[in-house]
């Protein structure tokens, strides 16, 4: 059973509030009173202390405080067990404090140092520690809700009654990304509790100037559960919670509780607050949660000085982590490149696939079915890749045979990137398909800010072992919202692995080895390369990511590409050839991290370097690697570094003008026979 539907929600949450008082898992219990109380002196002295060391410029870049957020964090964060989850915000420390994150490498982690919790990647927006279930405060609005949805996922996958909290902001809801997570969480049925701290700001804007419809409204449109809750009273938020959890555990779906609060604070230390008049704070003061803490604590009989020995042990404590903290080392220089990837496997080169022939559309389903069937840590997700088997039938049956396992998303690109993101910290291995290549603008900040950006931020403890499966193609009038080529944008974003298999032993041995990568990989397919036949390859092939291949030895000009590429960089090679022109062709595979090392290689060997790609000339890859063999290679070159490439135009709808656009076999020879000539 869910909890009340919006219209009588007032009503059972002032039920849930009395019980709590009277009843609730507090009441009575003194020591679990005091407990409470510890809690929230911890954030608050913890804050005051923050605030205090980043004026006086210890604490360095921007600082968000939770003072007068205090009970929301630790009632939310009261019936949750260790292996339960949390995401929170820019505003978290409060959160991840409640959830059991220690005080002292934290703050050091505020200060930027070695020791902190991120080893000083993250700071103050970006605290994280999986193994305690706090799968990171984040500095994107909104972001941490399709996360949650993905820990979420994990959860309900194990079924082992574990539920997540997703704390966010009232501004938060103005993201599409609430929208996004909130409809998958329903549509899956997630133990996942949305919860927003209603501090009546979104920044510098009051909550009126931002939305016209209530957060109950939105839940019943949704089809989830909803709550109302004095934020600011700790009994009542633990009650009500206590409720919701006990719920989730026993199989209810997703619910949105609203916690109404106050920040003391500005947005940031450092905020003018021209928007709202001291008054209006000094009012929302006289509902200090520590304040009402304090007359629960009275009223079941602790005498004040239990509670003003609480407050000495909490100073004593945060200051006993800032004196730690600041006596501690920054990060080293030579740490630099620390935690931006996991190491990957040593995988040998396989032997050249020799069996019968299938085609690249097989392969795709048969490495998605053999990690399936060898790892029950993998999942599959997106949108129609279950029952409909994928737009291009390439999932046809797995859903079938692995039940719960692939799952159909709603329309949904920054919740599916997100549920990735959060399955993968939580210990899984998704593998998830955005529909079109062109789509990756769509949830661009998942990929950016979170997929590879996470494992540094956290200083290596999020692990983020998932696909992203995509395809591109021009070709066949796709027109210019489903053809582009956009591997330069995604290998320009350090932290993620782009692969691009030029043939279907490929494709089946590089798809393999993504899904079992510790590292976020994002697999392009080129459509028009579905039914490329080729040798079928053993079960257990699989292929080194990161190592390009020379796939025809030549001595006069290398010529590097990929993907579909590679086979008209093949053809054209072989018509050289009979004019006497021997050319050496790389298969990248992998675009990033680039292989290096295959093409300097090559290019001591042939003095001549040509790139061709579909992808548009100007900032690509082919840039990356003319400036490669000009930077490491000079003394190697005997003619101009030459690219083949689309003009730097949207790509053509009418056939003609694609045709005019795209490079071909022939255009890749001309410029080919034209370099071997210098």
């Amino acid at each position: 059973m869910r909890l009340c539907a919006a219209r009588a929600s007032n009503a059972r949450t002032r039920m849930t509030t009395d019980a709590a008082v009277q009843a609730g898992p507090a009441s009575g219990h003194t020591d679990q009173l005091l407990e409470m109380y510890r809690r929230m002196r911890r954030v608050r002295r913890f804050e005051e202390r923050a605030s205090e060391l980043y004026k006086a410029t210890e604490i360095p870049g921007f600082l968000h405080l939770s003072i007068g957020q205090e009970a929301s964090a630790v009632g939310a964060c009261w019936p949750l067990g260790p292996r339960d989850g949390i995401t929170s915000t820019h505003r978290g420390h409060g959160h991840v404090l409640a959830k059991g994150l220690d005080v002292a490498p934290m703050m050091a982690e505020l200060m930027g140092k070695e020791a902190g919790t991120c080893h000083g990647r993250g700071g103050s927006m970006h605290i994280a520690d999986p193994g305690l279930g706090i799968y990171g405060a984040n500095g994107i609005v909104g972001a941490g809700l399709p996360i949650a949805a993905g820990v979420a996922t994990a959860a309900k996958l194990r079924d082992a009654g574990d539920v997540v909290v997703a704390f966010f902001g009232d501004g938060a809801v103005a993201q599409g990304m609430f929208h996004e997570a909130v409809n998958l969480a329903a549509v899956w049925d997630l133990p996942v509790v949305f919860l927003c701290e209603n501090n009546h700001y979104s920044e510098f804007s009051p909550a009126a100037e931002q939305h016209r419809a209530a957060l109950s409204a939105r839940a019943a449109g949704y089809g989830i559960g909803y709550a109302h809750v004095d934020g600011n009273d700790v009994l009542a938020v633990a009650g009500l919670m206590t409720d919701v959890v006990a719920r989730l555990r026993a199989g209810g779906g997703p619910v949105l509780v609203e916690a109404e609060t106050y920040r003391w604070h500005g947005h940031y230390e450092g905020d003018p607050e021209r928007y709202r008049s001291a008054e209006e704070v000094a009012e929302a003061k006289e509902r200090d949660p520590l304040l009402v803490a304090r007359r629960h604590l009275a009223a079941a009989g602790v005498p004040a000085a239990q509670a003003d020995a609480v407050d000495e042990e909490i100073d004593k404590e945060i200051e006993a982590a800032v004196q730690w903290a600041r006596s501690l080392p920054e990060p080293a220089p030579e740490t630099l490149y620390d935690f931006v990837s996991a190491p990957r496997p040593a995988l040998p080169e396989p032997a050249p696939a020799a069996g019968e022939v299938f085609r690249s559309m097989d392969a795709v389903r048969l490495a998605l079915e053999h990690e399936l069937a060898a790892d029950p840590g993998v999942f599959v997700a997106g949108i129609d890749v279950g029952a409909g088997g994928n737009v291009f039938g390439l999932t046809r049956g797995l859903a079938q045979a692995f039940p719960g396992r692939v799952r159909d998303t709603p329309i949904s690109e920054s919740a599916i990137i997100g549920t990735a993101v959060g399955a993968a910290m939580a210990g899984m291995k998704p593998v998830v398909e955005v529909m079109y290549m062109d789509f990756i603008g769509v949830c661009l900040d998942m990929l950016l800010n979170q997929a590879a950006k996470l494992r540094f931020m956290t200083g290596g403890r999020a692990s983020m072992p998932l696909v992203v499966r995509t395809q591109f193609g021009a070709g066949r009038s796709s027109g210019s919202q489903h053809s582009q080529s956009l591997e330069a944008l995604l290998a320009h974003i350090p932290g993620l692995t782009v692969v691009m298999p030029s043939n279907p032993a490929d494709t089946y041995g590089l798809l393999r080895a993504a899904i079992q990568d510790p590292n976020p990989v994002v697999f392009v397919e080129n459509r028009l390369q579905y039914g490329l036949k080729g040798p079928k390859p053993p079960a257990d092939h699989l292929i080194p990511l990161g190592k390009a291949k020379v796939v025809r030895e030549g001595t006069d000009v290398t010529l590097v590409s990929w993907s579909r590429m590679v086979q008209d960089a093949l053809a054209a090679a072989e018509s050289l050839a009979a004019e006497g022109v021997s050319v050496e062709v790389i298969d990248l595979r992998t675009i990033a991290p680039l292989d290096r090392e295959t093409v300097l290689a090559s290019l001591a060997k042939t003095n001549r370097l040509v790139i061709a790609h579909e992808a548009v000339r100007d900032f690509g890859v082919g840039a990356e690697l003319s400036a490669l063999a000009v930077d490491e290679g000079f003394w190697h070159l005997d003619a101009p570094v030459t690219r083949v490439a689309a003009p730097p135009t949207p790509a053509p709808y009418a056939p003609s003008l694609e045709r005019l656009w795209l490079p071909s076999r022939d255009t890749i020879a001309d410029t080919v026979r034209r370099i071997a000539a210098v």
